[in-house]
């Protein structure tokens, strides 16, 4: 059994990626539902935290079936992240996740996110900062580093563990990569094979099908996987990864039925959390995954893509129960 501070994981536990735009209430009831062990909030800015922006602290909502939950926090200030972290406190989440890793460009140029990759010191006192200003266990995720010159993850993360983190989740690129290229999980196996580190170790990139899951936990030796972008309209990837884990055996597909199940409890989730405008629209960016693969879709597509009516939304969606996977 995998623990986080005084938190119980599973063996081998599957995290669903904190991500900008996605990993919202709604989608993360989808995913809990099919068996995600562990899950987090979209990244907060710190800074517009203590501002009190409406945004920053509408991330804050997490609901108890969602346990083991985390927050994760981004910033580049010190002071700003420890007072953003006793916000986070007193909401009551299971712990408290410190964003090094995100590269866009937004994020980096406030000095924030994989920007602190430059400056390890710095890394270190804003993670001190958040660990000294909550009694939960902070994590971090990060990646290998900046660039292909400066892939320091095996001495930054002995470092950032120092600090007293309980867990690092390292995705297997650079900054400089974004998301191009192919994740390399080497390094992340020379974290996890390093004497010095005890606590447990996560690695995250490219996770797409369960046979990949099995494969990487095989050679990387990691103590768990985050999948993320994998998960985006597709959250039975957890039930299938898991399955595949324990039996060797891969899962049928989910029928058309339980992707139409799935998207509408996304939908009617997103409705009632952002309310039935925004809900109806946010929910568009979800539309193609949910249902990739299915013959003579785009017609569909295009209409619950333009659609302004619930009710038409539902229609169309009963409409998808008739047609046949590829």
């Amino acid at each position: 059994m995998v623990k986080i501070g005084n938190i119980e994981l599973a063996e081998f536990p599957i995290l669903l990626a904190p991500m900008e735009d996605v990993s919202d209430p709604p989608f993360r009831k989808v995913c809990k539902k099919f068996g995600a062990d562990l899950m987090y909030t979209e990244f907060i800015s710190s800074e517009g935290l203590i501002r009190h922006a409406i945004k920053s602290r509408a991330k804050l909502d997490i609901f108890d079936y969602e346990r083991p939950i985390g927050i994760q926090l981004f910033g580049g200030d010190e002071e700003a992240l420890a007072m953003a972290t006793e916000i986070v406190d007193a909401t009551g989440p299971d712990l408290v996740d410190i964003n090094f890793g995100c590269p866009v460009k937004k994020v980096v140029c406030k000095g924030a996110g994989a920007a602190v990759l430059k400056d390890i010191p710095l890394m270190e006192r804003l993670t001190k900062a958040v660990v000294k200003s909550t009694s939960l266990p902070v994590t971090v995720k990060t990646r290998l580093g900046w660039d292909e010159n400066s892939k320091n993850i095996v001495e930054v993360a002995e470092r950032l563990q120092d600090t007293g983190i309980k867990a690092l989740t390292i995705h297997g690129r650079t900054r400089t990569q974004m998301y191009k290229g192919a994740a390399d999980w080497t390094l992340i196996a020379k974290v996890k094979e390093n004497p010095r580190m005890h606590i447990p170790v996560f690695g995250n990139g490219d996770i797409d099908s369960p046979q990949k899951a099995l494969e990487y936990k095989n050679k990387y030796g990691v103590d768990g996987i985050m999948i993320g972008r994998a998960a985006i309209g597709n959250p039975f990837i957890f039930r299938e990864v898991k399955h595949y884990l324990k039996t060797g055996q891969l899962l049928p597909p989910p029928t058309v039925d339980e992707r139409v199940e799935a998207c509408l409890e996304h939908l009617q989730f997103s409705i009632r959390w952002k309310g039935p405008r925004l809900g109806l629209i946010e929910m568009r960016s979800h539309y193609a995954n949910y249902f990739k693969g299915l013959q003579n879709f785009k017609p569909l597509k295009i209409r619950l893509l333009t659609s302004d009516s619930l009710d038409e939304v539902y229609e169309i969606l009963n409409e998808i129960r008739q047609i046949e996977l590829v």
